[in-house]
């Protein structure tokens, strides 16, 4: 893919909904502590494996949406339309019979809404033959269901796509969107990533070890992407450019994937024509100080140790949208750039895939492009 430009966001996260609820987060944030997150009280009947979480306790897509086509909305689904609104309101996009049909969705997820696949599973065992559940469970339960309520909602008939990825889940969905828009499919991609926060996640990512450090959480992150020279209706101003995006497979993670991730960095930098000196930040997936698992490739591959920020320490476990996150943390806060405005955001799979992607933030908000 060549560079994208953002031309506007928006994010759903523990902090609340929309780009100034994330930044005021960051402003009051003590950045080198864990948070546990917040008490989940009664958002489930539910038992979990821990009463803290990074959720939005009073988050209701009525609220923003109306009564209207929301009452199937499952957790993700109306976190991912939710946050699609206020992308597309922030960057000022036009929606009309000319731009509708231009503008693509891509949305990252590890397997879609847990919750509702098992609730519609569970109900084929527990109800009298001949099974007679709820079709109107079923929608829910389709990895797309998300991605395909956003296009619904807002009339956008490019092209439409879900990437389960798991942990590279956001960065797939940057290449992937790169490649539509290069390629003339659409002009423009709402490209992002979701996750909700349910018993069934919180279960399954307690038992699998993975929040032993940081509690789950539940995010959403949309961002809308075009070329330099697409029509105003996509938004006239940029927010950040995406200048590349690399992934790979290091066979059985440890000393293979650190090597592949080491190449992932090398590689975007060659592609966004960029020195490494340029590079003041990165982000990236680890909550240890100590865990040097993507700081140390990257480092390697730099030759230098830019600074870290490693989000997961505000905002949970969010597993696919934790990149999202990352992305939506790079354009909120008050950090330097440094002279060549570039930053890093990384992954690693704990089966060894791991990636990388090249951003420069423009200061302002960037110039005007119309």
């Amino acid at each position: 893919m060549s560079g994208v430009v953002v031309t506007g966001w928006s994010a759903l996260t523990s902090a609340g909904v929309g780009v100034d609820a994330l930044a005021k987060k960051l402003a009051l944030a003590e950045t080198d502590q864990v948070e546990k997150g917040q008490e989940v009280g009664d958002l489930y009947e539910e038992p979990l494996p821990a009463s803290n979480g990074h959720v939005l306790n009073s988050f209701s897509p009525r609220e923003h949406l109306g009564r209207k086509g929301t009452s199937t909305y499952d957790r993700a689904t109306g976190l991912a339309v939710v946050c699609c609104q206020e992308a597309l309101r922030e960057a000022g996009v036009s929606l009309d019979d000319e731009a509708r049909p231009r503008i693509g969705v891509v949305l990252g997820t590890s397997l879609g809404s847990f919750k509702s696949t098992s609730d519609y599973t569970r109900e084929t065992l527990v109800q009298d033959k001949p099974y007679l559940v709820n079709p109107m469970l079923f929608p829910n339960t389709v990895m797309n269901c998300a991605a395909g309520q956003v296009a619904i909602r807002f009339g956008l008939r490019g092209a439409n796509t879900t990437i389960a990825g798991g942990t590279l889940g956001f960065l797939n969905v940057l290449r992937y969107a790169g490649n539509a828009i290069d390629r003339g499919h659409v002009d423009a991609v709402v490209a992002g990533a979701v996750e909700e926060f349910t018993p069934h996640r919180a279960w399954a990512t307690h038992l699998t070890g993975a929040t032993d450090v940081v509690a789950p959480g539940e995010a959403a992150g949309m961002f809308v992407l075009a070329k330099e020279n697409t029509p105003e209706w996509a938004g006239t101003r940029r927010r950040a450019g995406v200048l590349a995006v690399a992934t790979a497979y290091g066979p059985g993670g440890g000393e293979a994937a650190e090597t592949a991730l080491a190449g992932c960095v090398s590689r975007v930098l060659a592609k966004a024509g960029a020195d490494a000196s340029e590079v003041s930040t990165v982000y990236t997936g680890e909550v240890d100080d100590d865990d040097r698992r993507e700081y140390g490739p990257i480092v390697r591959a730099l030759g230098r140790g830019p600074e870290r920020v490693m989000v997961k320490r505000l905002f949970g476990e969010c597993d696919a949208a934790s990149g999202a996150v990352a992305l939506g943390v790079l354009l909120a806060e008050e950090r330097d750039a440094g002279p060549g405005g570039l930053s890093l955001l990384t992954a690693r799979g704990a089966d060894g895939a791991v990636g990388a992607a090249i951003v420069r933030r423009y200061a302002d908000g960037g110039p005007d492009r119309g």
